[in-house]
């Protein structure tokens, strides 16, 4: 899918990363790679290689950042996160891909069985999974989780976490121009530029007008990144000097116009609540928000799974805002239920790749229920491992500094590690309701997880182990004094 652009791009891509990382410092080079190509490689459109996952507009930068960083710094690259638990979830996140293939070796047959003759007709087939596709899934879940491991090293310092809020405002705001032409015009951005539109038209079209969605995979992705841009400005404008701070307001208040434009409820919602807790409460009422978002979002799958949520009394309220959105909400349940039911046939490790989690057509295969949040996505796919390895492992880090408020208590709080908290906590509960996890989503959990391991107090070395050699000496390396070859 594409033109001879879009393959263009993709191609070059990594080139552009490596001239990012030779002329710009590390942090912006590894957010602006993973940033650039979230935003601007064309979407759908992929490389199809045998025997490793598809490269994409994710994993072609997650990819280049990783070879770069490992063959091309002269600092180590340290992957493995620190926190036992972190690194649980990580090793579990990627080996939950052996159990779930070798489960999964059944074909699904759809068929027609005549009644006036015992023949059966194969109408299709969804192929089982072999042991030669463990190797393509697991390279595929260890691309997933690249921008948080790195982002834990390279982006837990204050000043990578300023490079996040600025790096996402920046994008925002140069994502404004295509995306007011796309609200005056009509989403074409992808067609001009690489030649098909990359999802259903008629959902572009809302209350009389347009949503932008230039080269992002829906409009709502586009309404996301919009929100967390506003809560990044928010969040520098507080920290500006005063004389200086009515211009950085201006920016708010820009983005906060372009949020309502994106016209998406959801959205508007979280930017509405949450960029006023960012400009006026402190770090410490920011970080317990976003940790009791984050338990929020772990636990609704947990309990959806045991029929505990009152559905009903949730439509209900739903419907006293808008009708639309009570009966977009109930058509989500509906696929839920349906979802729920199919997922519980395999409910450790899940029915694998492929779509064999859907719901479908005995006869014909056609898909009757498509599931909207990354949690019914990846509990079908990867079962209770992959789900708890994946929440647990985005929801890490913000306990991680909820509980460094107690055991750090007399550390000052850095004023930008709040609002990433924030970010990553309304994402999460975002991942409900849409399949909205990206790779900024990873790095922003990364970059929290590295700054909350920083935080926490550790035990003092015995002088035998303090003198043990060049690798303690290396590992206290200034995190600015990284330079690429």
């Amino acid at each position: 899918m594409g033109n001879a652009l879009a393959y263009l791009m993709l191609a070059v891509w990594p080139v552009v990363c490596l001239v990012l990382f030779r002329t710009q410092k590390v942090e912006r080079a590894l957010i602006w790679s993973v940033l650039g190509g979230y935003l601007f490689l064309p979407p759908l459109t992929e490389f199809n290689l045998p025997l490793v996952p598809a490269m994409d507009k994710v994993s072609i930068p997650n990819l280049s950042v990783l070879f770069i960083m490992v063959f091309a710094m002269k600092q180590k690259v340290r992957l493995w996160p620190e926190s036992r638990l972190a690194q649980f979830l990580v090793a579990g996140l990627i080996l939950s891909a052996i159990p779930t293939v070798l489960t999964n070796s059944d074909p699904i047959n759809f068929e027609i069985l005549r009644n006036a003759d015992p023949i059966v007709f194969m109408v299709d087939q969804l192929p089982g999974q072999s042991i030669r596709d463990i190797g393509s899934v697991l390279i595929a879940q260890m691309l997933t989780v690249v921008p948080f491991l790195l982002a834990r090293q390279f982006l837990a310092s204050e000043d990578g976490l300023r490079e996040i809020l600025l790096a996402f405002m920046v994008g925002a705001l140069i994502y404004s121009v295509p995306s007011l032409i796309e609200i005056r015009f009509s989403p074409q951005m992808n067609v001009w530029t690489y030649g098909y539109f990359q999802h259903s038209f008629a959902q572009t079209m809302r209350a009389g007008g347009f949503r932008p969605i230039v080269f992002l995979p829906h409009g709502l992705w586009l309404a996301l990144f919009v929100c967390i841009a506003l809560m990044s400005a928010a969040a520098l404008a507080r920290t500006t000097p005063a004389i200086d701070r009515w211009k950085a307001l201006l920016l708010v208040a820009y983005l906060g116009v372009l949020l309502m434009l994106c016209k998406s409820f959801a959205s508007l919602a979280y930017g509405l609540a949450l960029t006023p807790l960012v400009l006026f409460t402190p770090a410490s009422w920011q970080i317990r928000i976003a940790a009791l978002f984050a338990l929020i979002a772990v636990a609704y799958p947990m309990l959806r799974n045991f029929q505990l949520i009152p559905l009903d009394a949730i439509l209900a309220q739903a419907e006293a805002i808008s009708a639309d959105r009570a009966q977009s909400l109930g058509y989500r349940f509906d696929n839920e239920e349906q979802l729920l039911a199919r997922a519980a046939e395999k409910p450790f490790f899940g029915w694998g790749g492929w779509g064999r989690s859907l719901i479908r057509d005995a006869e014909t295969g056609e898909i009757l229920s498509i599931p909207d949040g990354r949690w019914i996505i990846i509990f079908g796919t990867f079962g209770w491992l992959g789900y708890i390895c994946e929440f647990g492992l985005l929801a890490l880090p913000l306990g991680l500094m909820w509980r460094s408020l107690y055991r750090a208590a007399g550390t000052e709080l850095s004023p930008y590690v709040a609002p990433l908290c924030l970010i990553l906590a309304i994402t999460m509960i975002d991942m409900l309701l849409n399949a909205t996890l990206t790779p900024l989503t990873w790095l922003t959990a990364g970059a929290i997880l590295g700054h909350a391991e920083k935080r926490m107090p550790r035990p003092v070395s015995s002088p035998r182990f303090a003198l043990s050699g060049s690798a303690i000496a290396t590992s206290e390396l200034p995190e600015g004094k990284r330079t690429v070859l």
